[in-house]
């Protein structure tokens, strides 16, 4: 199997305002022609350390991959570092100055004299076109036999703005990757857990799990829920597919209910499934999570087929008069409470005619909190034409994240009611 390692280059990476989005991109497509990326590096505009980084990937690696750094400017790097570690020369391509020159023509532009910097090649490089920049890209092999090198790598040398990357990517270079490569396909899936944590979750499936050797099981826990990522690699896309089926269906039956969803959908996707299938509507109460169910809810292509009404009724006299939830049980319970949030869903599912409300009221913090209604606390209510009920959840986190896993518990509960009684 081939290995792949990744370096992405540019100061601005190494800032919280941007991030590196083409190495996930790449990831992806490595991944699907069997080519494993076993390290991703980013390296600001700093010679000596992207020069370092260079030399000890080519030490280990079948394939180096670089991204960004190919631009006219001082900071732009990539081609003389690269150049340097690789111990080749880097030479002037009048071709390819002729084609930047092209470019600029044609956008009634004459060509600044620093972006003949973007002609310089590597020596004994194929000059990668980018039909959406000025900056070539590279690819070239370097042979262990002339180069003191550990091991025989192909160094691919790509432009960083997204646009220019993932054409010159998919249409000059995948194809050579993929002859490279050989026979090998990997297959994936993503299995979502709701209601469990990371550890009770790989207590539940590591006894099934490690029974299948061939396959690559990592767990990982996001914002509200537990993913389980189960790669198969083989020569056989037929053969990976039915053992993630065999496997898939043994963690199924050992988490339950908790298990959502065996081919990465998101809840809200789920959610809309059942509703679908049942032919169920359902409106949506809101509060503390200001309209995020809602919003959820109708980023799923076809929600309108099922969710016919969301309220968000963030004070007192909005649950009153939108969902007539009763003054009183604010007065006795206050607003975050198992009351009001059962009205609420009462209330809603009223209004709209539906067959199912659900609502949610909390306190996200990070003030508001008391000592017998600390920050995080949240009521989830539920209604349909035969009961109405809620539970209650204390969640951790910031504000954001409060928000967002109240989201899930609504979305959650909602599911597991509806899997009752449908």
């Amino acid at each position: 199997m081939l290995t792949c390692e990744i370096i992405a280059i540019g100061t601005e990476l190494l800032t919280p305002d941007k991030s590196d989005t083409n190495s996930l991109w790449l990831t992806e497509k490595l991944n699907e022609i069997g080519i494993e990326v076993k390290q991703k590096t980013i390296v600001g505009d700093d010679g000596a350390r992207l020069e370092e980084a260079i030399a000890d990937a080519l030490k280990r690696s079948n394939l180096l991959i670089t991204t960004g750094g190919l631009g006219p400017t001082e900071d732009d790097i990539t081609r003389q570092i690269s150049a340097r570690a690789i111990k080749r020369k880097l030479v002037f391509d009048e071709d390819v100055a002729r084609e930047i020159a092209a470019k600029f023509q044609k956008m009634n532009r004459e060509m600044p004299e620093i972006n003949k910097r973007q002609a310089f090649v590597i020596e004994g490089a194929d000059v990668l076109p980018n039909p959406k920049g000025t900056a070539p890209g590279l690819m070239l092999d370097v042979n262990s036999s002339s180069d003191p090198i550990a091991v025989e790598t192909t160094v691919i040398i790509l432009p960083g703005p997204p646009r220019e990357l993932k054409p010159m990517f998919e249409n000059f270079v995948l194809p050579k990757l993929r002859l490279r490569a050989g026979e090998v396909f990997a297959s994936r899936r993503i299995l979502r857990v709701s209601g469990m944590g990371e550890s009770a979750v790989d207590e539940k499936v590591a006894p099934i799990y490690t029974k299948f050797p061939g396959i690559e099981t990592t767990i990982l826990f996001n914002r509200s829920e537990v993913e389980l990522h189960l790669t198969a690699r083989s020569a056989n896309v037929s053969e990976n597919e039915k053992t993630l089926d065999k496997l898939s269906e043994q963690i199924s039956e050992a988490l339950g209910i908790a298990l959502f969803s065996t081919d990465g959908a998101r809840m809200e996707e789920v959610v809309g499934r059942i509703l679908v299938v049942a032919k169920k509507t359902l409106a949506i109460a809101e509060s503390c999570t200001g309209g995020l169910i809602a919003q959820r809810i109708t980023e799923v292509s076809g929600s309108s087929g099922y969710f016919i009404e969301g309220a968000v009724t963030y004070s007192n006299e909005a649950k009153i008069r939108t969902l007539k939830v009763p003054s009183e049980l604010i007065e006795n319970h206050g607003a975050v409470s198992a009351e009001v949030a059962e009205a609420m869903a009462k209330g809603i599912r009223a209004r709209a005619k539906t067959d199912y409300g659900i609502s949610v009221t909390g306190i996200a913090g990070p003030t508001g909190g008391s000592e017998s209604k600390p920050v995080g606390l949240v009521f989830v209510g539920y209604s349909d034409e035969s009961q109405t009920k809620s539970f209650k959840i204390i969640l951790p986190g910031d504000r954001n994240l409060i928000r967002w896993r109240a989201s899930q518990a609504a979305l959650d509960y909602l599911r597991r009611q509806l899997l009752k009684t449908n």
